[in-house]
C-alpha cells in the first residue's frame, strides 16, 4: 500500500476504508483507539477543498504517545489513560497541514518502554506475519498497522531502536532521523537526548516524503536543526561499511546472510564494501542503560498523582498519595527504568555511572565521526533475530535489553538510520538490514534505499 494510492480519491472513502480494516484486524491489538467522529469531519473538509496538499486524503496512524485531538493519549498506561491532550505535537500538525488524517492511535510499550510491546497496559500488540510473535517495540502497533495495510504510514518514535526493530519485526520501512530533526514537541518525553520522531511506510519513497513534512525547525523545541530535510550532504564516496561487530556468532544466520545480500546489492549500485570496526558498540548497551533511565526517571517524575494523570483513590496522605498513583499507574518495566535512573544519579554512584557513560558516549560519537570520514553508510542487521515468540523475553528484561543492542549506538550518537525489507528467514519471518548515516544526511539514506529498491 502506498500514499499515492490514496491520492485524486474520495477521502471519506479512504477514511472509512481505514477504519474498516483497523476494525477487521482488531484482533492484532495493534490500536488502543480510533479517531473515527474526527477523521470524518476533516476527511468532509478534504473532500470539499478545504483544506489542500501533498497527503491530501491519505489516513494514517500515530503512536500513542503522540499528543492528538480525537480522542485519549495515553502512552499505553494506567497513568494516562483517561488523559485528553490540549494541544497536538507539532508532527502531526504539519501533516495535517498537508492534508494528511489521523484515523487512530497505535499500541506501544508504556510510555515507550520496551523492546516487544508487551509492556503495555492495553495488552500486547501481535506481529504481523506471526500472531505468535512479538510486533517489536516499543512503536509495534505503528509497524503493524502498515504491515496489515491498515494504513499507508505510521509515526513512531524511537529511542534506542523503537523503530527501526518493529520495522525490521514486520517487514516494513523504519526511519529514526537525525537528532532534531523532526520536533519532539507534544510527544511524551522518554529520554531526552535520544529522542527522535520518525515513521514507517510500505517503501522509502513514502517514508521520505513524510519525514520532510515532519521536518524543521519549531521554536517550541528549541532541539530542532535550522535546516531542511533535504539539506544535507550528499553520498559521493560510494563506500558502505559491514560493521563486524553486528556480524559475530550470536547473530542468527538468516539474519547475516540478508545483510551480505544487501552488501551485494549496494555492489550492484556501484558501492565499494568493506568490513569496518566499531570497537565502542561493545559498551552502547551499557551506555544507553546508564544514560536513558536516568533521563526516564527524571521525566517520569511530573507524574505524581497533583498535576494531571491517574490519581490513586486508596491514599489518604499526601505520601501515600504520590507512591499509591505511581504505584497504580506504571507498568513494571516503568518502575524498573525509574529505579536504576535513580541509582546512578545518586549520591556516591553518579560519577561511577552516569558521569562515565557520558565519557563513553563521546568516544562512541568519535569512532563513527573516524568511520563518516571514508564511508558514507555503515551496514548492519537491524537485531541478532527475527521476531521471537510472545513471552519468551518477558521474564529476562537483560536477554529483552540484548534485542536493542545494534540499534542503540546509533541513538546513543544521535546519527540516522534506516531499517529496510531485506528478505525472510527460512521461517518466513521478516528480516530488516540497517543503514546508519552521518548526521543530516537522512535524504540521502533513503535516497540509497529506493535505489536498492529498483533493483528488485
Amino acid at each position: 500500500m502506498k500514499i499515492q494510492d490514496f491520492l485524486n480519491t474520495s477521502a471519506v472513502e479512504n477514511v472509512k476504508r481505514a477504519i474498516e480494516r483497523a476494525k477487521a484486524h482488531s484482533d492484532s491489538a495493534a490500536l488502543i483507539s480510533l479517531t473515527e467522529e474526527r477523521a470524518l469531519e476533516r476527511a468532509t473538509l478534504v473532500d470539499e477543498g478545504s483544506i489542500e496538499g501533498r497527503l491530501k486524503g491519505v489516513p494514517f496512524v500515530i503512536k500513542d504517545n503522540f499528543l492528538a485531538f480525537g480522542g485519549p493519549t495515553t502512552a499505553a498506561s494506567n497513568m494516562l489513560r483517561t488523559f485528553d491532550a490540549p494541544v497536538q505535537a507539532t508532527a502531526v500538525e504539519r501533516l495535517e497541514a498537508e492534508g494528511a488524517i489521523c484515523i487512530g492511535k497505535a499500541n506501544l510499550d508504556a510510555f515507550a518502554h520496551g523492546g516487544s510491546t508487551e509492556n503495555s497496559a492495553f495488552g500486547p500488540t501481535k506481529n504481523a506475519v506471526d500472531a505468535q510473535r512479538v510486533a517489536g517495540g516499543s512503536s509495534g502497533g505503528s509497524a503493524v498497522s502498515v504491515a496489515l495495510n491498515i494504513v499507508p504510514f505510521a509515526l513512531g518514535s524511537d529511542t534506542g531502536g523503537s523503530i527501526r526493530q518493529p520495522a525490521s519485526f514486520n517487514g516494513v520501512v523504519g526511519v529514526k532521523p537525525t537528532y532534531g530533526m523532526v520536533s519532539r514537541f507534544g510527544v511524551v518525553a522518554m529520554a531526552s537526548s535520544t529522542d527522535t520522531i520518525g515513521c514507517f511506510a510500505s517503501n522509502a519513497a513514502d517514508a521520505d516524503l513524510v519525514m520532510e513534512v515532519m521536518s524543521g525547525q519549531d521554536k517550541r523545541d528549541m532541539t530542532t536543526l535550522p535546516q531542511g530535510w533535504s539539506g544535507g550532504p550528499t553520498f559521493e564516496r560510494k563506500k558502505a561499511g559491514i560493521i563486524r561487530q553486528f556480524m559475530t556468532d550470536d547473530v542468527e544466520t538468516d539474519v547475516k546472510q540478508a545483510t551480505l545480500d544487501y552488501a551485494e546489492q549496494l555492489k550492484q549500485l556501484g558501492y565499494e564494501v568493506e568490513d569496518v570496526d566499531l570497537d565502542m558498540a561493545k559498551y552502547s548497551l551499557a551506555i544507553y542503560y546508564i544514560i536513558v533511565p536516568a533521563e526516564v526517571m527524571s521525566n517520569l517524575a511530573r507524574y505524581d498523582g497533583v498535576h494531571y494523570g491517574h490519581r490513586s483513590e486508596e491514599a489518604t496522605t499526601l505520601a501515600e498519595l504520590y507512591g499509591k498513583s505511581r504505584d497504580e499507574g506504571f507498568e513494571l518495566e516503568n518502575k524498573r527504568r525509574i529505579m536504576v535512573g535513580s541509582f546512578v544519579l545518586s549520591s556516591g554512584y553518579f560519577d561511577a555511572y552516569y558521569l562515565k557513560a557520558q565519557k563513553a558516549r563521546t568516544l562512541l560519537i568519535d569512532e563513527f565521526n573516524k568511520l563518516f570520514e571514508q564511508y558514507d553508510v555503515l551496514v548492519g542487521p537491524v537485531s541478532p533475530t527475527p521476531a521471537f515468540r510472545l513471552g519468551e523475553n518477558t521474564a529476562d528484561p537483560i536477554k529483552m535489553y540484548l534485542a536493542d543492542v545494534m540499534t542503540v549506538p546509533a541513538s546513543i550518537a544521535g546519527l540516522p538510520a534506516l531499517s529496510v525489507p531485506a528478505g525472510q528467514t527460512a521461517a518466513g519471518l521478516p528480516v530488516g538490514v540497517q543503514l546508519i548515516g552521518d548526521y543530516r544526511t537522512d535524504h540521502s539514506l533513503l535516497t540509497l534505499a529506493q535505489e536498492v529498491e529498483g533493483l528488485a
